[in-house]
């Protein structure tokens, strides 16, 4: 047990922080360093670094859940200690999110999203999933399962089995990019248009062939929030595996429209009830309404996760089925989920959802009535509002986006996937924790930005006016980095 002591019998006065001498020095950044300091000291230089973070509430380029009730914040505290993978030592614990694709875990979390999901279960039967860190190792793992099933297909039928690929959409979020990376498997994406954000269908379709180990769809765009249209993509891809003999599946990515769509769009198709779709990720620390660090992959039935995926371990007192990238974790967030699953059935989270959808509607008129913007994110969706100025000839959206930061507002400024990337968006996610008053005073404080804006000189504006339409694309985006540049160089100068 390591024991804090004071440095010195001369620093008598140790017992107020600010007054020793652990604050007038620097603390080591890259090497541990020699001595202990006291543990009032060395919470109080932490936390005061923390302070210079902003205020996660006001963070809206966010979709990750910033507050849970108390009751649920004790529940977790009193989980911090129990490691997620000791199942024979917790399992009450391990009981609630483990896997009942195989034999022993009971799976109330997994059983109650994929009933949400639709799956096609029986009376009795349960249902196969895993709980995962976030939706990016959710995608892994499903991605690794259709690798899986098409090589064997693929080796039993004789054909080679080296070459595979999987289509998305060019808006997918980055963890597609580093599964395609990592797991050697070719990423063909559909590319974007202006006005048109999120992967086409019958694009989609056409770049199918015989070595594409799925289509994943997107339910609610990390750019505008906007659902894909995972039903016309079933329907055309069962006349093309119809038509070829192949039997190209969907995965759905629902990290954000997953515990959305079933309580503010029940009639929409785009889960189990769609033949095609075989698996679905959602992120529980989204709008599953978890702080960060949890995630879902459900998959349709036993038939479409391998069984050669998963591991069988006993050196930790039980024989435990696991199918994970990583191994320990903490419990809390399990838990957690759990808590907001049976605090607020389907009830709560109706409210809630709704809720979002009516102040996104609130921000979304407010902007409106300036005048200034064109509205980028569609009413059916993630609730969020997109949006990107009508006149860019003074400044743009990447100024914006850093002058709000001046009233505690971190709105992210960004440009479009290829080949779009010629639009720059600001986008403002709606969270549980928004409130219309704080939408109303996003749009006061979004107004004050714009009036300061247009007092200032105009910035290259010259060029936007002499520019001919055959080169007014190409001088928005030279606008474009020119803003992106200067916003990062004074990031880069602030201490």
């Amino acid at each position: 047990m390591v024991l804090s002591k004071t440095a010195s019998t001369s620093d008598v006065s140790i017992h107020s922080t600010f007054a020793s001498r652990y604050v007038c020095s620097s603390l080591p950044r890259f090497k541990m360093p020699e001595n202990s300091i006291p543990k009032e000291a060395a919470y109080q230089i932490i936390n005061d670094e923390l302070m210079l973070d902003g205020n996660p509430r006001l963070n809206l380029a966010s979709f990750v859940t910033t507050w849970m009730e108390p009751e649920c914040d004790k529940l977790m505290m009193e989980a911090i200690n129990k490691n997620y993978v000791d199942m024979d030592e917790y399992p009450v614990t391990t009981e609630l999110q483990a896997s009942s694709i195989f034999i022993i875990f009971l799976n109330r979390c997994v059983n109650m999203i994929a009933h949400l999901f639709n799956a096609p279960l029986g009376e009795s039967e349960a249902a196969v999933g895993v709980g995962t860190v976030g939706s990016s190792e959710a995608i892994m793992l499903a991605g690794l399962a259709f690798k899986r099933k098409w090589q064997n297909r693929r080796k039993a039928e004789g054909k080679p089995y080296e070459k595979p690929n999987i289509v998305t959409g060019a808006n997918v979020q980055v963890c597609w990019e580093k599964f395609a990376n990592y797991f050697e498997v070719e990423l063909k994406e559909v590319k974007l248009r202006e006005g048109y954000y999120v992967m086409d269908p019958v694009k989609a379709v056409e770049m199918v062939d015989e070595n594409t180990i799925c289509v994943a769809a997107i339910l609610g765009s990390t750019l505008n929030g906007e659902f894909e249209d995972v039903k016309l993509l079933n329907d055309l891809l069962i006349e093309k595996n119809k038509q070829t003999g192949w039997d190209t599946p969907i995965h759905v990515d629902a990290a954000s429209g997953g515990f959305i769509a079933p309580f503010l769009y029940p009639e929409l198709e785009w889960d189990f009830r769609l033949p095609l779709v075989k698996s679905i990720n959602v992120s529980g620390h989204k709008y599953g309404l978890v702080y960060a660090g949890i995630g879902w992959v459900i998959w349709r039935s036993k038939e479409d996760l391998p069984e050669e995926l998963i591991f069988h371990i006993n050196y930790l007192g039980a024989d435990q089925p696991t199918f994970t990238l990583n191994f320990s974790k903490g419990s809390s967030q399990v838990i957690a989920q759990y808590y907001q699953l049976i605090r607020l059935g389907f009830e709560g989270y109706q409210n809630i959802m709704e809720n979002c959808r009516g102040n996104a509607l609130v921000l979304k008129e407010g902007l409106e009535k300036t005048g200034r913007f064109n509205i980028v994110s569609k009413d059916e969706g993630v609730p969020l509002v997109a949006f990107s100025l009508k006149d860019n000839s003074c400044y743009n959206e990447f100024k914006i986006s850093e002058m709000l930061r001046r009233f505690g507002w971190i709105v992210p400024a960004y440009t479009m996937p290829a080949d779009a990337q010629h639009i720059a968006v600001l986008r403002v996610v709606i969270r549980e924790d928004f409130s219309c008053t704080l939408a109303e005073r996003l749009v006061l404080d979004i107004t004050k930005v714009l009036h300061e804006l247009d007092t200032l000189p105009a910035t290259l504006s010259t060029k936007v006016l002499n520019a001919s339409e055959e080169k007014k694309i190409e001088t928005q985006r030279e606008i474009t980095d020119f803003w992106k540049k200067y916003v990062m160089q004074r990031k880069t100068n602030v201490c």
